[in-house]
């Protein structure tokens, strides 16, 4: 009589593949439901995503950052007037309140090849670990390229499209946005960056390229800094951005790092 399959959470297979992904895999079961220990994680996990969604954004902190990078940022906010509203209203998101653009309009700041806007987005608690190291690595590397970056925008309550109308007002050749991805059960912190060539009112997602999945447990800032300084650079080049402009960098290493950077995501 031939022996039975072992249950499925003791396989050693399936041990094997939990400990190479955060991914909810061989939980096991408990009569008709998931053992307790599971159950727990996924309500704590839940949870901490939520968390992240809410979370508030910490414009002040980040203008302080910059400050230490020699940067002064201009703040500008969406019409989305609470978390309530940009969590409901997805279209208020994407437009500048009429302050914020006659803010932005009056301020005088020429984008030069590049301009960087910094939007909560999704994940507000992504933004506030993530986008300032981050552009501590990026920052170096554009400008090792003689891409000039004379516009950093904050922007409260933005989505991606967000960066359109910002990019239509300041001009910039390319603009990359850096905000906080939706949170996911095993990553609730992801920060992504989106690029757009000539940014302007009306693009669809079809014309960006993104990065993604920058945070401790992903990409390293030198990783996502080397992929986005490629993106920029042959955007630049090619003056195009989205479908048309494949990710052919290799991705980031300790090869690809400049002299006196950084390697590690902290």
């Amino acid at each position: 009589m031939s022996k039975p399959p072992s249950r499925l959470s003791s396989s050693p297979s399936i041990a094997d593949l939990r400990a190479l992904t955060p991914a909810r895999v061989g939980l096991g079961r408990a009569g008709a439901s998931l053992p307790t220990g599971a159950l727990l994680s996924f309500t704590l996990d839940h949870a901490r995503a939520r968390d992240a969604v809410h979370a508030a954004f910490d414009t002040a902190a980040i203008a302080a950052g910059l400050g230490d990078l020699g940067i002064t940022p201009v703040e500008v906010a969406s019409q989305a007037r609470s978390r309530s509203d940009y969590l409901r209203r997805p279209d208020l998101g994407r437009m500048l309140d009429p302050a914020s653009r006659r803010t932005l309009e009056a301020s005088g700041v020429t984008a030069g090849s590049c301009a960087i806007v910094i939007g909560d987005g999704l994940s507000p608690a992504a933004v506030n670990l993530h986008a300032v190291d981050l552009l501590d690595e990026l920052l170096p590397r554009l400008a090792a390229d003689k891409i000039e970056t004379n516009a950093v925008i904050v922007a409260s309550g933005a989505r991606v499209a967000l960066g359109d109308e910002i990019g239509a007002i300041i001009g910039p050749r390319i603009l990359v946005m850096l905000i906080g991805e939706r949170p996911g059960l095993s990553a609730p912190d992801s920060l992504g960056a989106y690029l757009t060539f000539a940014p302007r009112i009306g693009l669809t997602d079809a014309e960006r390229n993104c990065v993604s999945n920058i945070h401790r447990a992903g990409l390293s800032y030198a990783e996502a800094a080397f992929r986005i300084s490629w993106l920029v650079r042959e955007g630049l080049a090619r003056q195009m951005t989205g479908v048309a402009l494949k990710d052919e960098s290799g991705g980031g290493s300790s090869r690809n790092a400049l002299p006196g950077c950084d390697k590690s995501a902290t």
